[in-house]
């Protein structure tokens, strides 16, 4: 029988674009509707890519580096911790090796999230990647050279605006341990002999290439003629450091928790000096500018949890 009040027909709503996501030999890869794309190896946790939507590559690569697990990814954004550096003589750190063990060991994928943005059909515009890493996934060798219960989360968020990059570290056990941080990202520029590193002047930095010597920032800019290995201390986060090619801004890093930033770039000997720097000539390609928090050390009682991270802007 024809009734005469139909119920109106439910319209179909076409799903609105969501980032894709996916997981294959460790390694995690995600792409935006809008095209900019991240790619995370689970050794390491190491960012290996940042795109965006056109396609530009922002991060730089080794063409030698090892990606298999069995060293330290060089380029990207390695992960420091628990220590940066050379480990101290006279600490719990003593034993482990140079950066820690963050970087060494194969963390887990824990899984996505997004959110979406305001626009109607619009669908998500960010997605956030989470990594863990936990006393029971590290390695026997490490475990003996720094037996804390402890455990990370890594987030790395991808969005139109940029990349984000936060850790949370975890006190799980029941005694205090000291750590430090640091996100090691190598930027991907054109030529190194143009770029300026701005808002730093007036800071006091620590020169590793000159014996570990205490100086001031007088420039305006750092600039690069050189071997430069620098760790500027005790910055305001909120300022942004700022990456220029001339006068022409690349790349803004603003931080939380991390106050202190690594000026680095290795320039010709020591380039031609590393197994898994390649090309030789690669220096020119790239410049390290790390968010940190490495100037002494954070404490963390039993129970407790510390975070830091960055974002960085591209133009």
């Amino acid at each position: 029988m024809d009734r005469s009040k139909k119920p109106a027909a439910i319209g179909v709503t076409a799903t609105p674009p969501q980032p894709t996501i996916s997981l294959a030999n460790n390694v995690v890869q995600a792409t935006l509707p809008s095209g900019e794309s991240v790619t995370v190896n689970l050794n390491g946790a190491t960012v290996t890519s940042w795109k965006s939507a056109s396609g530009a590559e922002k991060l730089w690569l080794s063409e030698a580096a090892v990606l298999d697990g069995s060293k330290p990814i060089r380029g990207g954004i390695p992960v420091v911790f628990p220590v940066f550096g050379p480990p101290p003589s006279d600490h719990a750190t003593s034993f482990l090796p140079q950066h820690g063990f963050a970087r060494s060991s194969l963390w887990e994928f824990l899984g996505k999230s997004s959110s979406e943005s305001s626009g109607a059909n619009s669908g998500d515009d960010t997605v956030k990647l989470d990594f863990g890493l936990s006393s029971g996934l590290l390695s026997e060798d490490f475990k003996s050279k720094w037996p804390h219960e402890f455990g990370l989360v890594y987030s790395v968020t991808l969005s139109p605006e940029g990349l984000g990059t936060s850790l949370q570290v975890q006190n799980q056990g029941e005694r205090s341990f000291e750590f430090q941080v640091l996100l090691h990202t190598y930027f991907a520029i054109d030529d190194i002999s143009q770029i300026h590193v701005k808002n730093l002047q007036g800071k006091t930095y620590i020169d590793k290439v000159q014996n570990a010597t205490t100086h001031t920032e007088s420039n305006s800019s750092v600039q690069f003629t050189s071997e430069t290995d620098r760790v500027y201390k005790d910055l305001d986060p909120s300022v942004p450091l700022v990456i220029s090619l001339g006068d022409k801004e690349l790349f803004s890093i603003t931080r939380e928790g991390l106050n202190d930033a690594v000026v680095w770039n290795p320039w010709i000997e020591k380039a031609k000096a590393m197994g898994d720097f390649s090309p030789d000539d690669g220096y020119k390609k790239m410049v390290c500018v790390e968010a940190g928090a490495v100037n002494g050390w954070q404490s963390l009682e039993a129970g407790e949890s510390w975070e830091g991270g960055q974002f960085i802007k591209s133009k």
